[in-house]
């Protein structure tokens, strides 16, 4: 009986691959097959024949090799037809080695071949290291591996075609990892660190207010008395001192750094001032070491950011859309009642130039978000889903990380939120966001969660985590934050204008206060201190740069990237596990036990208050799960609009939560696609 023919063809229409060679004693077949080895590949022009002779029979052994070869990652193997995540059973496979030559000079790389079917089908895959299933294209290193030729790539069953492609920077990361947490400057985190080389407060730093000095010093509380005031008029006072304003479209006063005492012994933007021997808390920092264990460490086996600011000198949502967008599109506040509107709240927030998630999307680059569930009920809706295109049923729980990644996980950009505690009655407490009134435990808890889930995952190699905060908080900074590019989006800065998100005319000129980084992966060097000037678009920079993925705005355009850090070699002495967070303090401990401040019900929500925000996500999901007509538009909005007291949102969100809960219940339970 005569064994079967096998011919696969690869037509290079970029003129660049110059050879494909077989891999001597590669082939891998079907256990009592037939087979003729070595494969021959032949070139006639642009196209090479690519022929094996070997009987036909798919099996497991041959899947697991060719997968093997993958890194057991989808990411990493491409079939025209029936592909999708990883192949189940393989009549044989073999490698090829290929050489390209380019403008930018010579490369090699190892391509793996399997043959499994579709149907009655047969149907070839490709994979290997230089495979990227999500664009779908080969990315061959040239140079030395100093640079990447990107190959587009498109087929059938049985031909694959090569697109002409570009070079571009190389870069030994695939996995971008970010984490935002919530609300503290850099000198409150780490200024009394006794890290060496950090720009930082030193003990001589002091604001005055009414006629006493408040000087920088350690024994920072785990959780403050009061929220200290962060909306733009409470920044402008901070930077600019006691007393300072902003006109409408500026200019910025001049930034000294004195007025975070004057502000929080007066501000009632988030509350009642602190009582008077409470001032001087907002000039404390932390003992790092002891306070702060898990950042410290990491710090010290890291890269520590001192110059990393917020994106502008404000609150935490327009913050948190510059992460996601490089534009806030005007909105220099927090969301307030009575503009909520303005939003296109059942569509969700709009950016002019759409969000890195449409832009990831647009690019075939794949994404993942994550959301702490371990807190209360209003804290667990993840701000992200705010945004137009990201949906709240989507968003998976932090806990299956460390799961996920250990298993088939094809995503490129990673981005994790923390529960924000509870806002319905606005104590913030039992979160793991860091909030100033919460504490510090729970935020650390989630930091090791989720480095431990990426060190200690078959990614760890290709990652890299970034852990920053969406702004200072109110605490203290010493460092005067620089002129910033302004996004030059096109959205509207003109207060009372129709369509308008600003308050204040702000031109988001400036950077905000500075605030904690901390650069994570085995590619960058252990105890490094960094003094390059970075903001939220920095993250973007560095996602755009890996990715290929064009800025979204003026801002991420100009703004630097991380990539400066990485080293020519990978460390193998990252820890595998961090130190345990600090206990919370007894006074914290017996809050949360005993279920915090007691929900006012009758309590009517202020007019500038986080919950609007969440209330909108709230809204946005309904609609999402609704027949999404007009009149089921209209009717939703009108029960939004009622909503008029924390205990009727309290009620809302459990409503609509509930609903989302068994939608991922169902999803989770659902068995895996099989391909």
């Amino acid at each position: 009986m005569s064994i079967s023919t096998n011919v696969l063809t690869i037509t290079d229409n970029s003129g660049t691959i110059t050879s494909m060679t077989y891999v001597a004693n590669s082939a891998t077949v079907t256990s009592g097959e037939d087979s003729s080895p070595p494969p021959t590949v032949q070139k006639n022009g642009s196209v090479f024949t690519i022929t094996f002779v070997c009987d036909r029979k798919k099996s497991t052994p041959v899947a697991t090799a060719f997968n093997n070869n993958c890194n057991n990652n989808s990411l990493n193997a491409y079939a025209a037809s029936g592909g999708g995540g990883l192949p189940k059973e393989l009549n044989f496979f073999f490698q090829l080695e290929l050489q390209v030559t380019t403008a930018s000079g010579s490369g090699s790389a190892i391509l793996n071949i399997g043959q499994g079917s579709y149907g009655l089908t047969n149907n070839w895959w490709l994979g290997g290291s230089i495979v990227n299933s999500s664009q779908p294209g080969l990315n061959i290193p040239v140079n030395n591996g100093a640079s990447k030729l990107n190959l587009p790539l498109s087929g059938t069953n049985s031909s694959f075609v090569v697109a002409a492609g570009t070079v571009k920077p190389s870069y030994p990361i695939s996995r971008i990892f970010v984490l935002m947490l919530e609300n503290h400057s850099f000198d409150n985190m780490f200024a009394l660190s006794g890290i060496p080389g950090i720009i930082a407060a030193t003990t001589s730093n002091s604001n005055i207010y009414n006629g006493t000095t408040y000087y920088v010093g350690g024994g920072a509380p785990s959780s403050m008395p009061t929220d200290p005031g962060h909306e733009f008029p409470d920044v402008v006072e901070q930077l600019g001192g006691a007393g300072a304003t902003y006109p409408v479209n500026g200019p910025y006063p001049t930034i000294d750094n004195s007025g975070f005492a004057a502000n929080y012994a007066t501000t009632k933007t988030e509350g009642s001032p602190p009582a008077p021997d409470k001032i001087g808390d907002i000039m404390l920092c932390f003992d790092t070491a002891t306070d702060l264990p898990v950042a410290y460490q990491l710090a010290t086996s890291f890269v520590l950011c001192d110059q990393w600011f917020s994106s502008l000198p404000g609150p935490t949502w327009p913050n948190r859309f510059f992460l996601h967008g490089a534009s806030s599109n005007g909105l220099d506040h927090s969301p307030t009642d009575g503009e909520m509107g303005k939003w296109e709240l059942a569509d969700g927030f709009t950016y002019l130039h759409g969000s890195i998630f449409d832009a990831l999307n647009n690019d075939g680059v794949s994404y993942r978000l994550y959301h702490d569930t371990n807190g209360p009920l209003s804290g667990d809706i993840p701000q992200v889903a705010s945004l137009k295109n990201i949906f709240l049923t989507e968003v998976h729980s932090v806990n299956n990380l460390a799961k996920d990644l250990s298993g088939d996980y094809p995503y490129q950009y990673t981005f994790i939120e923390p529960n924000y505690g509870n806002i319905v009655n606005g104590s913030y407490e039992g979160g793991s966001s860091q909030h100033p009134m919460d504490g510090v435990t729970g935020g650390e808890a989630l930091i090791k969660t989720v480095y431990e889930a990426i060190r200690n995952s078959p990614l760890w190699y290709e990652s890299l985590l970034i852990i920053t905060y969406d702004e200072h908080g109110g605490f203290y900074d010493s460092v005067a934050p620089g002129t910033a590019p302004p996004p030059n989006d096109g959205s509207s800065n003109t207060p009372g204008a129709k369509d308008s998100l600003s308050d204040f005319g702000f031109t988001f000129d400036k950077y905000g206060v500075r605030v904690p980084a901390i650069i994570v992966s085995p590619w960058v060097q252990a105890g490094g201190v960094d003094h390059t000037i970075y903001d939220h678009g920095s993250a973007l920079a560095t996602i755009e740069q890996v990715f290929g993925v064009l800025p979204l705005t003026a801002r991420d355009k100009a703004a630097n990237s991380v990539l400066g850090l990485l080293q020519s070699s990978a460390r193998t002495n990252c820890p595998t596990t961090l130190n345990d967070p600090a206990p919370l303090p007894a006074a914290v401990a017996a809050s949360l036990a005993t279920g915090a401040e007691a929900l006012d019900a009758t309590a009517l929500i202020p007019e500038r208050d986080n919950l609007h925000g969440l209330l909108a996500i709230m809204l946005k999901t309904k609609y999402e799960l609704s027949d999404r007509s007009e009149a089921t538009k209209a009717a939703l909005y009108a029960e939004f609009r009622a909503i008029k007291t924390r205990g009727r949102a309290a009620a809302y969100i459990e409503e609509v939560m509930t609903e989302v809960e068994a939608i991922r219940a169902a999803r989770n339970a659902a068995p895996p696609d099989t391909n």
